[in-house]
This record gives C-alpha cells, structure tokens and sequence, in this order.
C-alpha cells in the first residue's frame, strides 16, 4: 500500500530515496521498490536542459517539471528540489503553492545565494541567516496542508563551519520546517554531531558519489539517528554511463566500461568549466 510522506515519516526505520531526473526515471525507481523519490534540481538541470546546476533553470521550469514527475508516480510521494526559492520570501511562498498544486508532498529549499551551485560543488555563497529564516517562514505559511513538508537546507558548513550549519538548522525548525537537511558534513564525526543536535528531527542525509560526505549505509545513518538516506543523482550517474556506452557502440566509438561516470566527469559532460569560465569573464567583484 502507498503511504504520504507524513505517514512515511512518522514510521520506525530509515527512508531510502532515489533521485530521478525525469517521469522515465521516476517510475523506474517506483518500479525497483522506492516508497518515495526525489527531484533532483542537478539532474532535471543537466538532463531536462543540458545546463549544470548552477541557477540556470528558472522556477517555471522546476514547477512543470514537478509536474510530470509527481504525476508520472502517483500517488508515491515526491520531494521535489525547489533550490532558493528563486527570489525572496514572496517568490518562495508563490513557489510552494505551486509545487503543492503540481503534486509534491515535500520542497526542499536552501539557503543559498541567487545564482546557486550544487552542494557538492566549490565556490558557494549563503545568504544571511535572518533572510533564510523569514524564507522558511514564508513556505510554512504558504502551504495549504501541513501534509506538504518543508525541507529546510543550508550550505553554510561549506561557507562558515558545522557550527554555523547547525545554528541555521535551528533556526529553521523554528521558523517552521519539517525536515532539516544539513548539506556536506566531511566526517562521520559530523554526522554523528548533527544527529545528536537534532534528536526527534527528521534529518536528511545527502549521499552523493565523490561528494564531500562519506558514503555510509543507510543501516549506519539510521544507528545515528538519520530518517531519510538520499541518492540524489547515483541513477544519474549510472544513466549517463549507460548513455555513452550506448552511442559509442552505435557510432563505432570506444566509451569505458565503468558503471558510472564521476561527478566531475558529469559536470564535464554539461559544459561547467566553460560556463564557470564565462562567468568569471563577467564577474565585477
């Protein structure tokens, strides 16, 4: 039997959630046994649009891709990716009625600045706190239902320190989130601090290959304390593997014969170095 994500939450045990990056990949995952699924902005970014992930999907885009993705697997909840909210606290309200309209059951929301970057990626900026805080104030507001969860996250032990990190988590929960998702810690000590500040709190743990987090089981994450173990792009990986094996046998070529390719090598693949190279052309700082 399908379940809410609010029931899925309030159930004993871990939740392992796959990313996918389209409807084909989301009903896949479905297929494989996911409970739920995650949309993924770095994914939707490279495969709905050949761009990285580096603010240049707009917040149109990111709905309507909520909705072909959540309708592609209803009634399976979907947590869809909603970056910064694209703007202050009026366009992050206007976003979460819109992606609770489009079918989500959560929206993730982060506190970056505008143009944001992957959270495993180098160079990011994170707003001040007090602005964070009145972004995840306005999405609880604006929501319809309680039943749609707000997925707080925050950059800043890559900007400041784990410190900063967890100072922000708290302020989040206060201001209204459900869900809080500290990005990147670097250690199992990490983990294992943040778990413990945050006793109770459904806690995410973000699972990226090459990322800056060690890749635990979800059993470990779950004996720390964590409710939710995402693999926000391991199937996007592993796709574009797939891909280039594909065509180089079509085309005669000769691809590798590995299972996925790196997070740098995908980051390759979107073009990151020459889009971060015109960037800085036009960086006044």
């Amino acid at each position: 039997m399908t379940r809410t994500l609010d029931a899925l939450l309030k159930e004993p045990g871990i939740l392992v959630v796959p990313g996918a990056h389209d409807p084909l990949s989301a009903r896949i995952a479905v297929r494989a046994g996911a409970a739920a699924v995650y949309m993924t902005g770095f994914g939707v970014a490279g495969a709905g649009f050949g761009v990285p992930d580096i603010g240049l999907v707009n917040a149109e885009q990111m709905i309507e891709r909520v909705r072909v993705i959540a309708g592609s697997i209803a009634p399976v909840p979907l947590i869809a990716d909603g970056d910064n909210g694209h703007g202050g606290p009026l366009n992050v309200a206007r976003l979460v009625r819109a992606y609770e309209q489009a079918g989500a059951q959560c929206i993730q929301l982060e506190d970056q600045v505008s143009p944001k970057r992957c959270g495993h990626m180098e160079g990011k900026e994170v707003i001040a706190l007090a602005e964070a805080a009145a972004k995840i104030r306005a999405a609880a507001e604006a929501r319809s239902s309680k039943a749609f969860k707000i997925m707080a996250r925050t950059d800043a032990r890559a900007t400041h320190d784990l410190d900063e990190a967890l100072r922000r988590g708290e302020a989040f929960l206060k201001a209204g989130a459900d869900i809080l998702f500290i990005e990147a810690p670097r250690s199992e000590e990490e983990l294992t601090k943040v778990a413990s500040t945050f006793k109770g709190t459904p806690l995410l743990a973000n699972l990226v290959e090459d990322g800056k987090t060690p890749m635990l089981s979800p059993k470990a994450l779950e004996e720390m304390g964590y409710k939710i173990a995402l693999y926000p792009i391991s199937a996007l990986l592993a796709a574009s593997a797939a891909l280039e094996r594909a065509y180089a046998k079509l085309l005669g070529g000769k691809a590798a014969e590995h299972e996925r390719v790196t997070f740098s090598q995908y980051n390759d693949i979107v073009g990151l170095p020459d889009f971060l190279a015109t960037a800085k052309r036009f960086d006044t700082r």
